[in-house]
């Protein structure tokens, strides 16, 4: 694994977020079929970078991302 497979990881990622507004992990996982520790990978990438934010469910069941507007 290297940084331009981890890029293309995150590069799903923000294409599955662009397409809706808040999504959980279990939903990004399925549009992007990506395995859970890539699916880290790619959020750690985009949240290194100030493009994504996270919040808790109301159910704390899980994780809510969404996109930074700049």
């Amino acid at each position: 694994m290297n940084s331009e497979t981890i890029g293309m990881w995150a590069g799903l990622i923000w294409n599955a977020l662009n397409e809706a507004d808040v999504l959980d992990t279990k939903q990004i996982k399925k549009m992007t079929k990506l395995k859970e520790k890539q699916l880290a990978y790619g959020l750690g990438w985009l949240a290194r970078e100030g493009k994504i934010a996270f919040e808790e469910s109301g159910d704390d069941k899980e994780i809510l991302v969404r996109l930074v507007q700049e």
